[in-house]
């Protein structure tokens, strides 16, 4: 790819979605092609995939310019939102699911099960942070 900013963080993301992969191969020693695709887990690909994006647009066109300075803000958007908003939403699925569990147990209710992974721990964020500039660093160095 011509463009090294958006390689940079498809490639941070790639990589941490490969990390989610294998992590889950290696402790649970079983294959699950869903986790390349899922939201949540360490390290965000999200993050991975702002930060990869950020510094490399740091690094080809300056820490001091306007293109950085709009790169560094969506990446602060989607790592608060990683971390606060849809963490909040994946804790709400979370108790939403008990209540459905506990009614289909004691009537016949029948409902489908939210999914609960969605946000990160401020770690995972970190992680994933990591992740995208190291990546940004790499290319920048090729």
């Amino acid at each position: 790819m011509s463009n090294q900013a958006l390689f940079a963080g498809l490639l941070g993301a790639l990589i941490a979605q490969l990390i989610k992969f294998f992590t889950l191969l290696i402790r649970e020693k079983r294959i699950d092609v869903r986790t390349l695709v899922t939201t949540g887990g360490m390290p965000s690909s999200h993050t991975a995939l702002v930060t990869g994006l950020t510094a490399s647009v740091g690094l080809l066109e300056g820490f001091s310019s306007t293109l950085f300075d709009v790169s560094l803000v969506l990446a602060m958007v989607v790592m608060y939102d990683a971390a606060g908003v849809r963490r909040a939403a994946g804790k709400q699925a979370r108790i939403i699911n008990q209540i459905i569990f506990d009614l289909q147990h004691s009537l016949s209710f029948k409902e489908s099960h939210l999914k609960e992974l969605l946000g990160h721990t401020p770690l995972e964020v970190i992680g994933g942070a990591i992740l995208g500039i190291l990546v940004a660093l790499g290319l920048n160095a090729l």
